[in-house]
């Protein structure tokens, strides 16, 4: 069974940085892709940051040029670097694991707080 285990949220202030970290357990194989997500309150859950099936990045318009997303698979981690933060950022972020295959697992997510 597949865990992820998100951590690295908290509070900030507009414009400082944050690195989500998310470890991976139970993985099998290697068709699949990994990515971050968040949710606001009132709002629905939306796309931050993916690898792509061809080993590529995909980012939400609102990340891209702040946000970067990376690996170690040695470790079974992804983070997501976040820089120069906004209030509009606050959200709970959740690590994202799709099977090629289709079967699709969640964190438990980790709360960004950004403000003043």
């Amino acid at each position: 069974q597949v865990q992820l285990v998100e951590s690295g949220g908290g509070l900030v202030q507009p414009g400082e940085s944050l690195r989500l970290s998310c470890a991976s357990f139970g993985i099998l194989g290697s068709g699949y892709v990994m990515g971050w997500y968040r949710q606001a309150p009132g709002k629905q859950r939306e796309l931050v940051a993916t690898f792509t099936r061809g080993g590529g990045t995909n980012y939400a318009d609102s990340a891209k040029g702040r946000f970067t997303i990376s690996r170690d698979n040695a470790k079974n981690m992804v983070y997501l670097q976040m820089n120069s933060l906004r209030t509009e950022d606050a959200a709970v972020y959740y690590c994202n694991l799709v099977y090629f295959v289709g079967k699709v697992y969640w964190g438990k997510g980790t709360l960004v707080t950004v403000s003043s």
